[in-house]
């Protein structure tokens, strides 16, 4: 491994993050050696890969679902670290621009910007932005009217404002309701009281969020949830950050250690994939994972609360299902008909495929690769109809072994410069929507250590600028990817309703927003 010479300064700074030289020089040699793309054979398609709930299961897979939520074994995972900068980003950098160049309005080839400000006072945040505007002495509709648009992104954006260029995406208001707006945060609060809900009314949910973050969105929690617990609903909830041991080391386009102009080394947040961590810490048992932003108004909750509960339901009887299979194959006499039936159950449930070493194998080998197998943690997927959204889609993907399996995989995972993987790419129909349930503990009740399933070449290398300089990135394995890359996996088609994400500010307003 590469020799790197580290200052004391530098040995200081990898201590305080909990990392260590070794760590430092693995990341190092990765990002020198470059990650291996990520062999795609096909798209995940309906009957090869995803499945599909008859309607007529469903109301059975709710009711079991309904049944372990009752239990308490049920809560939701949110990561909501993500400032809300990327949001308003079209917004920011006309701003910026307009206050360079010293203008008074918006030039007119800003076509998202105007489009924006033209559509005001349709976002939920609009009554905030009024209020603050007449504590400064202007008005909202005159501004507009005069075409003052750079008076109304300040007070937006900036922190003589609003301050929502540097505001958590968690505390900005999506939606407007009769009597109050709200947030992301809120909307997922909501959520949580109609399926995570225990026999004794507790509802359990978890935030992932910045450290610089933490108190205000624990206050704003705190001033907000007795309106939501108006019908007996107690909230249990829990905050946790990025770990700094999660980390990864910036290096130069020569992968070196990237210094910043002080000389100090840089460390950046590693993505989402560091939240593995997190949901490891947590030793949950049945826990949904959904983004902060993809929410929407009650009038629309219904449905998702519906594939929410089936999904759940799906998960707990699968479960049963695989947990009785791990005790007979614990003792470690299985008849050779119910082992065939087990690695059928495998690959129809699955996708487990056995490798070619296995395959003519004893029935010893064939039960211990059982084992291996389905004592692992389990993910259930939503995936949406292709509507050409950003994002992963479910792939069947070779591995070195010969064999295959379903994995949600990003764009920048796949060679760019293979056109068999294009044409892969091409025939997707589906992609992910960042909305999972996921099983935690083995068959004896035990949680597992997740850290032990992450395919560690999954990760993603990027370039970024720092200080008007290039460096190279690592993210780790992403939480829904390589993360979870030896999970046992199921991939479900859900409604295209079930997913409404709000990347940037435009999206607020989509029908589904308003």
């Amino acid at each position: 491994m590469k020799t790197i010479d580290l200052t004391t300064s530098d040995l200081r700074l990898i201590e305080d993050h909990d990392l260590t030289e070794a760590t430092i020089a693995s990341q190092i040699k990765i990002m020198t050696n470059g990650i291996p793309w990520i062999d795609i054979q096909r798209a995940c398609t309906l009957g090869d890969g995803i499945t599909q709930i008859p309607d007529q299961d469903i109301e059975r897979l709710i009711q079991r679902y309904t049944q372990a939520a009752s239990e308490g074994r049920t809560m939701k995972f949110v990561p909501a670290s993500g400032a809300a900068s990327r949001m308003f980003k079209s917004l920011v950098t006309t701003y910026q621009a307009s206050q360079h160049a010293n203008q008074t309005t918006i030039p007119a080839n800003e076509t998202q910007t105007l489009q924006c400000l033209d559509a005001m006072t349709q976002f939920a945040f609009c009554d905030d932005l009024t209020t603050a505007l007449l504590g400064q002495g202007l008005h909202l509709e005159t501004l507009i009217r005069h075409k003052r648009y750079p008076e109304i992104l300040k007070c937006l954006l900036t922190s003589s404002g609003l301050n929502y260029a540097q505001r958590p995406k968690a505390l900005i208001p999506f939606h407007r309701y009769q009597d109050h707006a709200r947030t992301p945060l809120e909307e997922q609060l909501v959520e949580a009281t109609k399926y995570t809900r225990t026999q004794q009314s507790i509802a359990r949910i978890h935030f992932t969020v910045s450290p610089e973050h933490q108190e205000r969105v624990s206050e704003y929690v705190n001033e907000v949830n007795p309106r939501y617990e108006d019908d007996g609903t107690q909230f249990d909830i829990s905050y946790s950050c990025q770990k700094p041991s999660t980390d990864t080391i910036a290096v130069t386009e020569d992968n070196e250690p990237f210094r910043d102009n002080s000389g100090s080394l840089v460390l950046r947040p590693a993505g989402h994939g560091a939240l593995l961590e997190n949901l490891n810490d947590l030793q949950g048992d049945i826990v949904f994972i959904k983004n902060i932003d993809n929410v929407v108004p009650d009038r629309l909750k219904n449905e998702t609360y519906r594939y929410k509960k089936a999904l759940g339901g799906l998960l707990v009887t699968v479960q049963e299902e695989l947990f009785g299979f791990l005790r007979q194959l614990h003792t470690g006499q299985v008849e050779d008909a119910l082992l065939k039936q087990m690695l059928e159950w495998g690959r129809h449930t699955f996708a487990i495929t056995l490798p070619p070493t296995i395959e003519p194998g004893t029935s010893r080998e064939r039960i211990e690769f059982l084992q291996r197998k389905f004592n692992r943690p389990i993910r259930v997927c939503g995936m949406v109809r292709n509507a050409k959204e950003p994002g992963g889609g479910p792939f069947w993907v070779q591995h070195d072994d010969g064999t295959h399996s379903i994995q949600i995989v990003e764009l920048s995972q796949i060679d760019p410069g293979s056109s068999d993987a294009q044409r892969v790419i091409e025939t997707a129909t589906h992609f992910n929507p960042v909305d999972l349930v996921c099983g935690l503990r083995d068959y004896q009740g035990k949680s597992f250590d997740l850290r032990q399933f992450v395919d560690h070449n999954a990760g993603i290398m990027t370039t970024k600028s720092h200080e008007g300089r290039t460096l190279k990135a690592l993210e780790l394995p992403g939480l829904w990817n390589g993360s979870m890359a030896y999970w046992n996996t199921i991939f479900v088609e859900v409604p295209a309703i079930t997913f409404n994400p709000v990347k940037t500010v435009l999206d607020l307003l989509r029908p589904e927003h308003q």
